[in-house]
């Protein structure tokens, strides 16, 4: 399991999913992505906050990406980790990370995006690039999100087309007090995985099937 995560500077190491996917016999594996964690490089928010309109937010994600397969290629080479059974997953950022690499496929049998551009969306450029990634994804892509997130419309408008091409999309009851408990903690602690953990096992034994 290569997770994707968001748009935060310090990313850690997210161990109550650790915990919940190595109890199901996953290596958990955390990459991060540049200017992020200890990675060099540019921190993506800068980028985006320094202005330059719609089309930044996009070149950022396409560059941050490159990271991913980075990523993707350097698990492969992993003697722990069978090949034939990956699955790429984030939430937020890491929801549009997963999208676009679902897009290029890379051997990865399924991809599950929490929240994909939630607080994002309306970015023109960007949910045209998303709808483009889903439609082309090279393995199953399941969509899902709490009712108390910032937008429910990446699983409304995204999840129609993954469905459309064997995937699946599901908006869940709405998790905690706030839009950010609805969008991050309900992706990432051990009381939101507990809503979709079933779900998003079959999906994944399904895909690998």
């Amino acid at each position: 399991m290569l997770w994707n995560h968001g748009s935060e500077k310090r990313p850690g190491w997210q161990p109550e999913l650790a915990s919940f996917y190595n109890s199901h016999g996953f290596v958990f594996f955390v990459p991060h992505r540049r200017g992020q964690g200890r990675s060099p490089g540019p921190y993506i928010m800068d980028k985006i906050h320094a202005g330059g309109g719609p089309a930044v937010a996009v070149q950022a994600q396409q560059a941050a990406n490159e990271d991913v397969v980075a990523a993707m290629r350097w698990l492969k080479t992993r003697p722990e980790v069978d090949t034939n059974r990956i699955v790429v997953s984030g939430c937020s950022f890491g929801g549009i990370q997963t999208l676009l690499t679902a897009e290029k496929g890379l051997g990865a049998r399924a991809f599950v995006a929490f929240a994909p551009a939630a607080q994002s969306w309306g970015n023109e450029a960007l949910d045209q690039m998303l709808e483009y990634a889903v439609e082309r994804a090279k393995a199953p892509v399941f969509i899902l999100q709490a009712k108390n997130d910032y937008s429910t419309q990446p699983a409304e408008v995204l999840g129609k087309i993954a469905k459309a091409h064997g995937g699946e999309s599901k908006i869940y009851p709405g998790f905690g007090k706030t839009p950010q408990e609805g969008h991050w903690g309900f992706a990432t602690t051990s009381a939101g995985i507990a809503i979709w953990d079933k779900d998003v096992l079959q999906f994944i034994e399904e895909s690998f099937r």
